[in-house]
């Protein structure tokens, strides 16, 4: 049997919510769960003790940033990401696929490779798929994400199929390049807003031999809406027995919408960045600490929260910030990835319960969410 496999343990009884285990050789991670970002080898502002004392139990590296700086050999030398991180748990690596997308003024793309220019020397980089899994090998992750091509949305229905034609074609050129028994490969759905392509992408990737199943291209500018409608459009058609990963996705209410529909991973940068610039997720909605109401507050961020930032009243989380400590936007950061995973690990107790679709109505009255 594979060192990855994905486990279903549940199924909630009025949704597609389901409740499992994936194993790595770095140990299990429960889902639905949350994987926070550390694009450059670390999750910014944090150490690797505070991130794995918010319940974090897999984490994200990227290819395109660490290729760049310091060099994926370099990585290899120094141990790996796990080995230069000192991370014990699982890592997942993105191929940089989102990123080249990103920096469409300095790139090209065709059939062979993804050219871009760095944007750190302006050097000419080319990506290849096959180049992408040397990179994540050298990494040393436990998944490797495709390297894919991803459009901005909307766009014309034509460039959507080129992408997503091509995007099935670089998917098969990873799997051939691979050659780590130690590291699953993930396949990216794409297909736009069109539930037809999705629908065709998920079908032609699972009939490859991959350990998981993606869905890319989305919270790239569409209305939440959008996105709910083909992530529910599009897990039916990828394997049951396989974790489905929804990228670069997204708020408190996005993760629990899709859970409903039948994702069992996340990552998003939005708790980090968010708290470095002054904002928390609480049960009662988002707080923006700056503002002055919260000057002589002696109330925690959110009463019965673990982290280390509800150790201190509001009012000295807004002085730090306002006389810029790097402690504010580390503790607010702290907060935000631990309310994800409490807000995970509450989904997959009522999953187990059959409850999840009342836990997530209750979710989102807190939030003021219809």
């Amino acid at each position: 049997m594979s060192v990855f496999h994905y486990q279903l343990l549940n199924r909630d009884r009025r949704t597609s919510a389901r409740r499992g285990f994936f194993s790595t050789p770095h140990g299990p991670v429960q889902t639905p769960g949350f994987m926070p970002v550390g694009t450059q080898g670390t999750v910014k502002g944090l150490t690797i003790d505070q991130v794995a004392a918010t319940g974090a139990e897999m984490i994200l590296g990227n290819t395109y940033h660490l290729a760049l700086r310091p060099g994926h050999e370099t990585v290899r030398r120094l141990g790996g990401l796990h080995g230069m991180t000192l991370w014990d748990g699982p890592i997942l690596t993105d191929s940089g696929g989102f990123q080249v997308f990103s920096l469409e003024a300095i790139r090209e793309i065709n059939e062979e490779a993804a050219t871009f220019r760095s944007h750190i020397d302006g050097a000419i980089i080319k990506l290849t798929p096959e180049h992408s899994i040397e990179i994540q090998e050298s990494l040393g992750s436990d998944v490797a994400m495709v390297l894919d091509h991803v459009v901005a949305l909307p766009a014309e229905r034509s460039k959507v199929v080129e992408a997503m034609e091509r995007s099935i074609r670089w998917a098969q050129r990873c799997l051939n390049a691979a050659s780590r028994d130690d590291q699953a490969r993930f396949a990216i759905v794409q297909g736009g807003l069109d539930v037809e392509l999705r629908q065709q992408c998920a079908t032609e990737l699972s009939a490859m031999e991959f350990e998981g199943f993606a869905i890319g291209g989305l919270s790239v500018g569409e209305p939440p809406p959008e996105m709910y409608r083909i992530t529910e459009a599009t897990c039916p058609y990828l394997p049951e027995e396989k974790p489905r990963y929804l990228m670069g996705v997204g708020t408190p209410v996005d993760l629990l919408e899709s859970v409903a529909r039948g994702v069992d991973l996340f990552d998003c940068v939005m708790p980090t960045r968010n708290g470095r610039n002054a904002m928390a997720f609480t049960d009662q909605g988002k707080i923006k600490i700056r503002n002055a109401v919260h000057r002589e507050d002696t109330e925690p961020l959110e009463k019965g929260c673990p982290c280390l930032a509800c150790r201190h009243s509001r009012g000295y989380l807004r002085h730090l910030f306002v006389a810029g400590e790097m402690l504010g936007p580390i503790l607010l950061s702290i907060h935000n990835l631990t309310y994800y995973q409490r807000v995970m690990a509450g989904a997959r107790t009522a999953i187990e319960n059959g409850t999840f679709a009342e836990y997530m109505e209750m979710k989102k009255a807190g939030w003021g969410v219809s």
